[in-house]
């Protein structure tokens, strides 16, 4: 299921992006012959009109393919990419990281006017507020016993105990043997027993814990008005933060110091979709929109075989008012395209040993 979840999600962020790119050169004028999903070879596809929509065989990924975007041999045709003016050029080159900021903020909107799990504080909550267990510890016997991160707590013990963080550590330290815990997940509610050690309370080791921490949440929701502005703050505040950060990685990266292990490939965004997942529909859409803003800053990167490295073509051909050797811009395009998949092999091996 959540391998499913992460192909569903990165099937949406991939059309929206490609899409940005497909209807900004349609309506500048320009021939698209190919809308991909996927990397080729090509499984299948379907033409309408002068467009063929396709199909490919690696999922990571996807592209449009204009006519003329590589150059033209001779006098360009009118409707090739080179034949436009470089404002539109740069238009088709960002639309793309465009579509993906407005898909989180469009889902930033949605996830607040849907309502947003937020903590409260205990003697405070409603009669709607749920226990949810917002960490395990690692080999405690939550852990080992197969509780996961995200679960609500619907009973323990005789199924009488109030609903509260106190009330089940209380539950969990009186008397000593195997204590029974009712979870609900995804998969639905099970009872799973759990027989907590000594040890694992650095200030109170001698007090036997299960090793989760809990809170009580409540579904809070906003009316539009509020959630449009609050959509716009939260958009632009992780959008500054993301590009800080992807800066702060790259100058690690050229200074031989950057922890690889910190950084989420491929394998490590499906478990970190499984988890938002275990969370409700508003956490996934939220982690979402991050993977979005992600994409968007990713692929605005002066960097070749991105969209911002292309854009750095179309800014020398302006300067320089004239085409840039189509020769060295595939030699170009072909050594950053080299260094990111060498820059994803080293990110999923780092996945690999952490899943290890």
């Amino acid at each position: 299921m959540t391998i499913l979840l992460f192909f569903a999600v990165l099937f949406v962020l991939i059309l929206v992006h490609e899409w940005g790119h497909f209807i900004v050169a349609k309506k500048t004028g320009m021939r698209v012959d190919e809308f991909g999903i996927g990397f080729p070879p090509k499984l299948f596809g379907i033409k309408k009109g002068e467009t063929e929509y396709t199909w490919n065989l690696f999922p990571i990924g996807g592209f449009v393919r204009i006519f003329g975007e590589n150059g033209d041999d001779g006098e360009p045709s009118p409707d090739s990419f080179s034949a436009k003016s470089k404002w539109a050029q740069a238009a088709v080159l960002v639309a793309g990281v465009t579509m993906n900021i407005i898909l989180a903020w469009a889902l930033f909107v949605f996830v607040f006017v849907y309502g947003v799990p937020t903590a409260v504080e205990e003697g405070k909550q409603g009669d709607g507020a749920l226990l949810v267990i917002t960490s395990v510890l690692k080999d405690s016997p939550a852990a080992n016993a197969g509780i996961p991160v995200g679960a609500k707590i619907t009973s323990y013990g005789d199924g009488n105990g109030a609903l509260t963080p106190s009330a089940f550590s209380a539950y969990t330290k009186e008397g000593d043997g195997e204590k029974r815990v009712a979870i609900e997940t995804s998969d639905g509610v099970r009872e799973i027993p759990v027989t907590p050690v000594k040890g694992f309370d650095s200030n109170n080791p001698e007090t036997p814990v299960v090793g989760v921490q809990l809170a009580l949440t409540e579904t809070v929701s906003k009316p539009l008005q509020t959630a449009l502005y609050d959509a716009t703050i939260t958009t632009a505040a992780m959008l500054r933060g993301i590009t800080l950060g992807l800066v702060g990685l790259i100058v690690d990266i050229v200074q031989n110091d950057a922890d690889l292990s910190q950084v989420a490939g491929p394998i490590g965004i499906v478990g970190l979709v499984g988890d938002a997942a275990e969370f409700g529909l508003a956490s996934l859409l939220m982690f979402t929109a991050m993977i979005s803003l992600n994409l968007a800053v990713i692929n605005l990167l002066p960097f070749p075989a991105l969209d911002g490295g292309r854009l750095v073509f179309v800014a020398l051909e302006a300067i320089l008012r004239r085409p840039v050797s189509q020769v060295w811009m595939a030699r170009i395009n072909t050594v950053g395209f080299i260094l990111l998949l060498t820059l994803m092999v080293l990110v999923t091996y780092s996945d690999i040993l952490k899943a290890w």
